[in-house]
């Protein structure tokens, strides 16, 4: 009996890469050939080709539109696109180091983070406490 094996595979990318697969396995149809119009794995169920141009892959955000009759926006330039949008992916300061600076010295935006990832790790150190006992 022969196995057909299907994987999906998401990985995410950045500084430390993190892949996760997860596998299914199926038999095949008896006799290996499957029917017309079964359920299942048949040859042609792979990736498809895109369809799409180069030029359009390049002028548009494919897959981004969220209405029903409306078209994928188009890519802008850089200065058509405000300011804050590019702060989004700025790297932000870990609780130990806010900790090892001066809490009078902070940005508040810094402060914020601070107290915040303080109250979570004091939640997080008192339910381990409780869950012990």
């Amino acid at each position: 009996m022969a196995l057909n094996i299907r994987c999906l595979r998401n990985s995410i990318t950045g500084k430390h890469a993190l892949e996760v697969t997860a596998c299914r396995m199926f038999a095949a149809a008896a006799g290996g050939k499957s029917k017309k119009g079964s359920k299942g794995g048949a040859a042609g169920d792979g990736p498809k080709a895109s369809s799409l141009t180069n030029e359009v892959k390049s002028t548009t955000t494919v897959g981004a539109n969220i209405l029903k009759e409306a078209a994928d926006p188009k890519v802008l330039q850089d200065s058509e696109y405000p300011d804050w949008l590019w702060h989004l992916v700025d790297k932000r300061p870990a609780l130990s180091e806010l900790r090892r600076k001066k809490i009078e010295t902070l940005p508040y935006e810094d402060l914020k983070r601070f107290v915040k990832l303080d109250n979570r790790a004091r939640i997080k150190e008192n339910n381990s406490i409780s869950a012990k006992n």
